[in-house]
Formats: C-alpha cells, sequence, structure tokens
C-alpha cells in the first residue's frame, strides 16, 4: 500500500453492537471515530474519560471539526499513522535472541506495566489487562529473555474486524515497549514481526500504528519493515498526561532543564510553587511560595550545608564520620605512593583504588591485585585527585539507597553494562548496539565506552571484541555499575533488610545531610550483611522512578504544604546518570 491509495474508513453502522464503539485497555479507551455518527456523541465519549487515564480517539474523520467544538478540551495528537500490508511478509528474518509468546497471567502484567513506567507510558490496570487476555479483540505480546526468565519487551494488537466488523478487514498495533536496560538487539522488531504474523495468520488486511511525529528511531524501524505513512489522525483531551503533547513550556526554562531537574519542577508546579529556573544548564532553579524561597540544584538545596557537602566529597571524611558512628566500611588506608601500598594490597587479596575526591566512577579501578595493576591505578586516581584511596574488594550486590528527611524513599540495585549474546554478532557490535540503545534511552547521558577499560573487562572474561558472543550467554563489560557508563537500576525499595535501612538512616544523620543517595555494596537486599562505600550530596532522584522521590524532595523544602492526589503523568525517563553527582 501507499499514502496516495488511502482511503477514508467505511461509513459506521447505522444500529447494532458497531455502533459508537470503545474499547477498554487499561490505560484508557480506544474510541474508534468511524464507528460513530456524530461529533455531538463523539465529544461526550471523550468528556468522561477517567482522572489519570489516556484515552485517544483513532480514525476521527474531521478532526479539526470536532476540536473546534471544543478547543479548551481537545487537540489532535502530533503523531503520525504508519501503515503494514499484511498481504506479504517483511523482508528479512526476525532478530534471534528473545522468546516472543503471548502474556499470560498476573505476573506478565505486572512486568509489562514496569516497562510502561520505564518507558514513561500510562500503566494499565492489571485487572482489565487480565480480562483482555480472555478476549479475542485482542493480542498481547512479551518478549522474554531466555538467560534470565526477564521480561523485557511488550506490543498490544487490536482486531478491528473482531472490534466493530471492520469490513476493510483491519488491524492496529499499541504499547510496543522494550526495557532501557535490555542488552537484546532487535527485540522491538521481533515484536512488530511477531504481531504482523499473528494477524497475517488471520487473513487480515494491513497492521496500523501510531508514532510521535519526532520518535525517529521509531519511525526508522517502521519503515524498515515496510509500513507507510497515512493521513489518519486522533484526537485526545487536553489532561495532566497529554500535557507535554499540546502545550509548550515557552521561554521559562523548564524545557531546558535536564531530568534530574525537570521532575522537581513539574512537582513543585502541581504544588502552586513558584519555579524559577536561573541557570537551566546547571540544573538551578528557585522555588517560591508565600514567604519561603529556596534555590536548589536538582536534589541539592540550600538546606545542605557546605559541612555536610565537603563531607560527602571527601571519601576520606566520609570513611572516618561513618566508622565513629559505629557503621561497617571496608578496610582501607591512604595511598602513601611506597611499598606500604603493595604490602596493604597483598594482605588485602585484591583492592580497589579511587581518588578521594571524585564523580562518575572517574579514576577507579576494581580488582587491583599485584605491583603492576597497583602503579596503573594509582597513576590513573591521581589524574583525578592527588589523595588516593586503596580500599577493600568488597564482593556483592551495588546497592544504592535514597534518604530524604532521614527517611528511606527509594532503593535501587545498580548493574554494570552487560550484553547478550546472539550467537551472530561480536562482542564489540553488542557493546555497540547496547551502547546505542542506552543513549537513546537517556537522551545521550548514558553510554558504553569503547575504552581501555571496557576492553579489559572483555578480555579478562575469555573474550576478544571480534569473537561471537555464544546465543544468551550474559558478559558483563564494565567492572563498576556506574551508570554513566552503561550500568543500570533495580528498584529493590520494597526488599530492603531493617539493619540496611537503619544503615542507610544513620549514615544520613552522621554525615548531617538532608537528601542523599548511600552506596552500599551487600551479599543480598533482603539480608542485614553490608559495607557503606560512598555517600552522594546529589542524587539522581529521576532514576528511581516510580518511587516518590520528588514528592519526598518537595515535602522537605515545603513542610506545611500538602502535596494534591496525584493522578499519574509520565515519569521522568530512567536516565542513566549524566553529570557530576547523580551515579
Amino acid at each position: 500500500m501507499t499514502a496516495s491509495q488511502w482511503h477514508l474508513p467505511a461509513d459506521p453502522p447505522s444500529t447494532g453492537e458497531h455502533r459508537d464503539v470503545t474499547l477498554e485497555c487499561g490505560w484508557g479507551r480506544l474510541i474508534f471515530g468511524q464507528t460513530f455518527g456524530d461529533d455531538d456523541r463523539m465529544l461526550e465519549v471523550l468528556r468522561a474519560e477517567a482522572p489519570g487515564r489516556r484515552d485517544i480517539c483513532v480514525y476521527v474523520r474531521d478532526p479539526h471539526v470536532l476540536v473546534a467544538r471544543a478547543p479548551h478540551e481537545l487537540f489532535i495528537d502530533p503523531s503520525y499513522v504508519y501503515r503494514l500490508a499484511l498481504d506479504t511478509p517483511p523482508e528479512g528474518e526476525p532478530p534471534p535472541g528473545a522468546t516472543i509468546r503471548p502474556m499470560s497471567g498476573a505476573a506478565d502484567a505486572e512486568a509489562v506495566n514496569r516497562l510502561y513506567e520505564l518507558n514513561r507510558m500510562v500503566p494499565a490496570q492489571t485487572a482489565a489487562m487480565l480480562h483482555n487476555l480472555e478476549d479475542d479483540r485482542f493480542t498481547y505480546l512479551v518478549a522474554e529473555d531466555p538467560a534470565s526468565g526477564e521480561v523485557v519487551g511488550t506490543v498490544t494488537g487490536v482486531d478491528h474486524h473482531l472490534t466493530f466488523g471492520d469490513p476493510e478487514q483491519g488491524t492496529s498495533l499499541w504499547c510496543l515497549a522494550v526495557s532501557p536496560h535490555c542488552t537484546i538487539p532487535g527485540v522491538g522488531e521481533a515484536l512488530v514481526r511477531a504481531l504482523a504474523d499473528g494477524y497475517r495468520g488471520r487473513g487480515r488486511a494491513y497492521l496500523d500504528l501510531s508514532v510521535l511525529h519526532d520518535n525517529e528511531p521509531a519511525i526508522r524501524l517502521y519503515e524498515k519493515l515496510g509500513f507507510v505513512r497515512v493521513p489518519a489522525f486522533s484526537v485526545k483531551r487536553k489532561n495532566p498526561i497529554n500535557e507535554p503533547l499540546f502545550a509548550s513550556s515557552g521561554t521559562d526554562g523548564l524545557d531546558q532543564l535536564n531530568p534530574y531537574a525537570a521532575i522537581l519542577a513539574r512537582e513543585a508546579r502541581r504544588r502552586g510553587i513558584a519555579v524559577e529556573v536561573t541557570d537551566p544548564e546547571w540544573g538551578e532553579m528557585r522555588l517560591s511560595h508565600g514567604g519561603r524561597s529556596i534555590l536548589t540544584r536538582e536534589s541539592l538545596s540550600e538546606l545542605t550545608t557546605a559541612v555536610a557537602m565537603s563531607r560527602c566529597d571527601d571519601k576520606r571524611v566520609t570513611r572516618r564520620i561513618l566508622e565513629r558512628a559505629g557503621l561497617k566500611v571496608p578496610r582501607g588506608r591512604v595511598a602513601s605512593f611506597d611499598d606500604a601500598d603493595l604490602t596493604f594490597v597483598r594482605e588485602l587479596g585484591e583492592a580497589v583504588v579511587k581518588p578521594a575526591r571524585g564523580e562518575q566512577g572517574r579514576g577507579i579501578t576494581v580488582g587491583v591485585d599485584d605491583e603492576e595493576s597497583l602503579r596503573a591505578a594509582l597513576d590513573l586516581a591521581q589524574t583525578y585527585c592527588p589523595d588516593v584511596l586503596v580500599e577493600e574488594c568488597v564482593d556483592g550486590l551495588d546497592l544504592r539507597v535514597v534518604v530524604i528527611d532521614h527517611e528511606v524513599v527509594a532503593a535501587a540495585v545498580r548493574r554494570p553494562a552487560t550484553v547478550v549474546g546472539t550467537g551472530r554478532h561480536t562482542v564489540l557490535d553488542l557493546i555497540k548496539a547496547a551502547s546505542r540503545r542506552a543513549s537513546a534511552a537517556t537522551e545521550g547521558e548514558s553510554t558504553i565506552p569503547l575504552d581501555d577499560t571496557t576492553m579489559a573487562v572483555v578480555k579478562a572474561a575469555g573474550y576478544s571484541p571480534d569473537d561471537v558472543l555464544p546465543e544468551g550467554e550474559s558478559l558483563a563489560v564494565r567492572r563498576t555499575a556506574n551508570l554513566h557508563t552503561g550500568g543500570t537500576m533495580h528498584d529493590v525499595t520494597s526488599e530492603l533488610h531493617p539493619t540496611l535501612i537503619q544503615a542507610a538512616v544513620e549514615a544520613s544523620r552522621a554525615i548531617g545531610i538532608p537528601v542523599t543517595g548511600i552506596d552500599l555494596l551487600v551479599p543480598h537486599v533482603d539480608g542485614p550483611d553490608y559495607v557503606i562505600i560512598e555517600a552522594n550530596e546529589r542524587p539522581g532522584l529521576a532514576n528511581h522512578e516510580p518511587q516518590p522521590t520528588a514528592e519526598r524532595f518537595i515535602d522537605l523544602l515545603f513542610p506545611n504544604l500538602a502535596a494534591p492526589p496525584r493522578a499519574w503523568r509520565p515519569p521522568a525517563p530512567q536516565h542513566a546518570d549524566g553529570s557530576a553527582g547523580r551515579d
């Protein structure tokens, strides 16, 4: 099919069940505009949208006329509609790696909702998804990582013929989502192909989808698979969820804020707090309400004293304070750059060498165990700070705990950048593909460096960059879980052992800091064992959505200003750390 072959949908039936058709999807309703006989009824249905939902009125014959009936309530969705003719399969083979299967049960539904949240999509009511699994009008597919069993992608299909007796035998694709942490290439393409194959087997004629006009990576994928653009339009309501689609932030600077500041600005405005962006590049803004005014730089505010900030900034000082408070830290010493350093490394067996002051994991070497590696690690660390720490290398999960007003608000395990073999791609190709995905998911803030450190980790695992990684085999390509270098975060807030919660709170009190990210190494998040390796004065709160980090931060700044009930709105993206102090 070409765009020139497009024609308006068939006339709606005059009576019966195929008139004024809506379909409940859990995140909102699909309203099939071509089944409505007049705009008044369509407008009535759109006005019945539930709070926190996103209804979409599709295939509207005259969208400009409908919007003109209620310009303060409605807008034309700034998306393109693409159509794939199903008479012939797309060229090429589907990408290997992920297992594509039908969604099954509550666990899958919850995993799909996690993917929606990670991709800033409206989550669906689990009960509605489970109900729709029994409805032939819907097709829910998931992509599963065969190595871990984790659901890493999803797509939903709707059969128009079964929904409203579509004489054109059409179908549509909705809610394509792939985890930004997924290391398997081609998951989105595999899901689209599988959905198209299923509808082709039913004898359906075409598959439609809607994609935001500026989503260039998705558009490239769809055009690669043979989709062509057609002149169909959708209409949505002007609600808080859709606000980024119909309202510009103007010249107030909010559109220039990075995700770590933007998440706080949105929460402040939601409560009626005035937001003045004083330096968008720096993430700095002034929040004011009544007679109270506070200057913030992302999660760092005037409530954090210079003393507390300096205690976090120098890891030697952090260690001393935590030890005096009776908290556990790794064995360590300040490097003396003589034989005593090597003696200490041999005593430890394996060491971590890092600058006493530094951010984003720069200058850190893990796994130092002999004289040669020690000298190289000391030289690297000194390029970032003249003072260097040599610490015990403790095995365990890299756990970040966010503490606000001396209460634990969020916790996540950070994992180093990892690729999964396809049996066809080289290690280098997999790293480049994973880096591109991380960059796309974080607006360029996270990439996997193709540097000596990455290559050394690959070599230590027994591979060269040109080796083909066996299908399903996972390979960590960095030693540290730094988000800036492709690391990923996995929420474990509900799993934390009480001892870990207590340790994080006591650390924040010992340092005297109101907002901090405490970094621990733990064998298990649900066990009591730990060592604290660092405290961060400016943790990236956007990394922990959907935990209420922004809400608790604004509570801290304006304790007498109650938050209104929160309707769902898109969270900030799951960004990797892209600037100082937010790792």
